[in-house]
């Protein structure tokens, strides 16, 4: 019986070998041949499956082990890469398509707790005051400890108007319980303001179907409000988790002309892609801008970001990104859902990998002081347990360091950080970007006198 179960599950995984692959749009030919000692350790999987299939204390069924068993070959390889069943794969397509159920946090998995990577600004989460590395350490009262986060996301899925309990640990604090109401996530990814009547402010909450669309929106809205007075951009990308590598690539060619924005390069040489702006691509013809980020900016925020700070088109302000260079590439199995693999390593135009490493702001502001006691230490990439390593020469695969005092010291206490506060006037790190392009308008303004 053991060995016709293993046979079995032997022709179904090396049937998915090539399916996969083709899924991904890589050569069949890249796909290792099986040899004697894949077939032992298939044979293994075998007893092991019909061993617990049999003995168990609890029933459980064949779907449960064998969803179980790619679960824990996906997770085992790093932090995002997973498996989503036919009723998660669904409820992924319609998040990216910026409408879905929930609470409005991204979530990955750290050390076998939910941990929080940014918070959508204007869901419960946010407005409950979840924070990018909190850890959710129990859901409805049942711990996230042994569950797998496919698990954890559907349990904080449910009903509309429900209520749900999250035990969250924050930090070195002691474990608070938050009540949230779930509702119908409706992302409006973009959002923009004239800031009195000369700067332009653009905020990206996520990267979804809709930031490209939202941004030209954007443009074109301020310049009719603005005019000729239009002095300059800010690019909003904190608390930004990322998103589609395609609307990534849109809103970076949105500000520039020419270059290189990104690259990906995977295992094989031949896979490695590149893209480059379009001639006349930039929206704002060449407007001073900055755009701020956080350890909440995260993928295809870093991949903006990146790419406008080594094309020198705009000043990076705020505080080290999440260091996430790694791509996702979504391969359906017909009937089956899909799986959530990583396939890349991601590069900006002068070859520098983020990845556990993060963008390093060109000028370092931090949230005022209030905000940096409340919320404690913040998370990267580097810290999730399985992290991919950063390849580049030299890279030290570790966190980056606190930031060094910087210029709001002194400044008064605002709650800056926290998402509904982003866009306002107790928003210390826009008010210090709005200061500086006025700064660079006065400067022009001055040259141009003389």
């Amino acid at each position: 019986m053991r060995s016709r179960v293993a046979a079995a599950l032997a022709a179904t995984l090396l049937w998915l070998l090539p399916l996969q692959a083709g899924a991904a749009d890589q050569p069949q030919n890249q796909v290792p041949a099986a040899n004697s000692e894949t077939y032992k350790q298939l044979d293994l999987f075998g007893e092991v499956f019909e061993r617990v299939r049999a003995d168990y204390v609890e029933p459980v069924t064949d779907q449960q082990l064998i969803e179980a068993a790619i679960n824990g070959m996906l997770s085992a390889l790093d932090p995002h890469s997973s498996y989503m069943n036919p009723k998660s794969y669904g409820d992924m397509q319609v998040q990216v398509q910026g409408e879905f159920g929930g609470l409005g946090i991204e979530v990955t998995m750290e050390n076998g707790l939910v941990k929080v990577v940014s918070p959508i600004d204007d869901t419960p989460a946010a407005k409950a005051g979840i924070k990018p590395g909190d850890l959710i350490v129990a859901i409805d009262g049942e711990p996230v400890a042994g569950m797998s986060l496919n698990d954890a996301v559907e349990k904080m899925r449910g009903p509309v108007n429900s209520d749900i309990k999250l035990v969250i640990r924050r930090g070195s604090t002691q474990p608070f319980t938050i009540t949230l109401k779930r509702a119908i996530i409706k992302v409006a990814s973009v959002k923009s303001q004239l800031i009195g009547n000369d700067i332009g402010y653009i905020r990206i909450t996520s990267f979804n179907e809709q930031a490209d669309s939202g941004v030209r929106a954007a443009m074109k809205s301020l310049k009719a409000k603005a005019g000729d007075k239009l002095a300059g951009i800010v690019l909003d990308l904190r608390n930004n988790p990322g998103g589609l590598l395609d609307q990534a690539i849109a809103v970076s060619n949105d500000f520039l002309d020419k270059g290189e924005i990104v690259s990906t390069r995977g295992r094989h040489p031949e896979d490695a892609q590149r893209f480059d702006a379009k001639a006349g691509g930039d929206l704002t013809k060449g407007l001073p801008m900055i755009v701020l980020i956080n350890g909440g900016s995260a993928s295809a925020s870093e991949i903006v970001a990146g790419a406008l700070q080594d094309h020198h088109r705009a000043v990076l302000l705020g505080t080290s990104s999440f260091g996430k260079g790694s791509v996702q590439t979504i391969i359906q199995l017909p009937g089956h859902g899909a799986i959530r693999l990583t396939t890349a390593r991601y590069y900006t135009p002068s070859g520098r990998s983020i990845q556990a490493k993060g963008i390093e702001p060109d000028i370092t502001v931090e949230p005022a002081k209030i905000e940096k006691i409340a919320t404690g230490q913040t998370t990267h990439e580097a810290d999730l347990k399985g992290a991919l390593k950063n390849t580049d020469a030299g890279a030290a695969n570790s966190p980056p360091a606190p930031a060094k005092p910087s210029d709001n010291d002194n400044a008064a206490p605002a709650d800056s950080s926290n998402p509904s506060t982003f866009g306002s006037t107790d928003d210390y790190q826009l008010a210090r970007a709005v200061d500086m392009l006025r700064g660079v308008t006065l400067f022009g303004s001055t040259k141009a006198a003389e």
